[in-house]
C-alpha cells in the first residue's frame, strides 16, 4: 500500500469479457471469497460491491458482468449492468486475459471506454502473465494498449498474487482524496443469502456440463438462522427445459448431491459456520427471455421490449 498521508478513497469499476478473473482477482485482494468464481465464462450477472479499507485508503470496487454479444433479454441485462457503472466510476480497472489475443468482446469493451467521458482513468491489468514468458508478455502489452492507448498498463496475476501489490498502489494514487463511505468492516454490500445463491451456482457450474449452467437461475427460497447450531438454506434450481432438469438432478439424485456438497462447503466457508442445504430443482421455460421471470430472479430489466 501506498505510505502517502492523504486519505484516498472512491468507485473502481471491474469490466473485461467474460471470463478474465475479475471476480477471481477481487477475492484476492480482499484476501476472502465475496464473489463466485468458476472455469465457465458469464458466472457473474449482477453488480457487486468489494470494499477494501485500510489507514491510507477505502476502495470500492463494482464488479460487473463480462461485456459480451448478447443472445438473451438476460445478456442484455448484464451489459447494461457492467456499461452503466462505467459513468459514475471514479477509476476503470479494465481487466483482460494476456494469454490470449485480443477477442472481438475486447474491442467491444475499446468502444465504450471510447465512448464516455475522455478525464476518466483506465487501468489495464494484463491478467495471466504467470503462464507467458517476457516475450509474449510484450507482445500481448502492446497489442492491448494498441486498443486505448490512455490506459495505464500493468501486468498481474490474479491467481499467484504477482504484480498485485503494485496494483494496488497504482489504484490508490489514481484515486482523489475523499471519505470513507463505508464503515471499515464492510467487505461487499450483498448478504449472505445472494452471495449464497451465487456460491450454489458456482457449483452448478462447476460440475455441470456446457449447455446447463448458463440457463440456470438459482432463488433462495429460505434462510433460516439456527443460532449457535448455524443455518437452513432452501434454494430452486431453475432449468429452461424439462430435458434439463434431469440433468440437473442425476441418476437417483447424484449430480444435485454433488452440486449440494460442493456449495454447502463453500457457504459454510464464507458464513464460519455450519449449514443445512436443501436443493431442489424447477422447469421455467425461456426464461432467460421471459421479463417476469427475469424480475423474479433479482434482474431489473428496465425495458420490457
Amino acid at each position: 500500500m501506498t505510505s502517502e498521508s492523504v486519505f484516498h478513497s472512491g468507485y473502481v469499476t471491474l469490466i473485461g469479457r467474460p471470463n478474465v478473473g475479475k471476480s477471481t482477482l477481487l477475492n484476492a485482494i480482499l484476501k476472502q471469497k465475496v464473489a463466485a468464481v468458476s472455469p465457465r465464462p458469464q458466472t457473474t450477472r449482477k453488480r457487486q460491491l468489494g470494499i477494501l479499507t485500510d489507514d491510507s485508503a477505502q476502495i470500492i470496487f463494482i464488479d460487473t458482468p463480462g461485456i459480451h454479444k448478447p443472445h438473451h433479454k438476460l445478456g442484455e441485462f448484464m451489459n447494461e449492468s457492467a456499461t452503466d457503472t462505467l459513468l459514475d466510476a471514479d477509476l476503470i480497472l479494465w481487466v483482460v486475459d494476456a494469454s490470449e489475443a485480443p477477442h472481438e468482446e475486447d474491442f467491444l469493451i475499446a468502444n465504450r471506454l471510447n465512448a464516455i467521458r475522455a478525464d476518466l482513468p483506465v487501468i489495464l491489468a494484463l491478467n495471466k502473465v504467470d503462464t507467458l514468458n517476457a516475450e509474449q508478455i510484450a507482445e500481448r502489452r502492446e497489442k492491448f494498449t494498441a486498443l486505448y492507448p490512455n490506459a495505464r498498463p500493468i501486468e498481474i496475476s490474479a491467481l499467484t498474487g504477482a504484480g498485485q501489490s503494485s496494483l494496488m498502489d497504482l489504484l490508490i494514487s489514481s484515486l482523489p482524496a475523499g471519505p470513507k463511505y463505508f464503515p471499515e468492516d464492510t467487505v461487499t454490500d450483498l448478504y449472505e443469502r445472494d452471495i449464497a445463491a451465487d456460491l450454489i451456482r458456482e457449483a452448478a457450474l462447476v460440475h455441470l456440463r456446457d449447455e446447463i449452467p448458463h440457463a440456470m437461475a438459482v432463488r433462495i427460497d429460505e434462510y433460516l438462522e439456527r443460532g449457535e447450531t448455524g443455518a437452513k438454506i432452501s434454494a430452486t434450481l431453475f432449468v429452461e427445459r424439462d430435458s434439463q432438469k434431469g440433468i440437473v438432478i442425476g441418476k437417483g439424485g447424484s449430480m444435485l448431491k454433488e452440486i449440494g456438497s460442493t456449495a454447502r462447503k463453500e457457504i459454510e466457508r464464507m458464513s464460519g459456520r455450519k449449514v443445512f442445504l436443501d436443493l431442489r430443482v424447477k422447469t421455467s421455460l425461456n426464461w432467460r427471455n421471459d421479463p417476469h421471470a427475469l424480475r423474479l430472479f433479482g434482474f431489473e430489466i428496465q425495458n420490457e421490449e
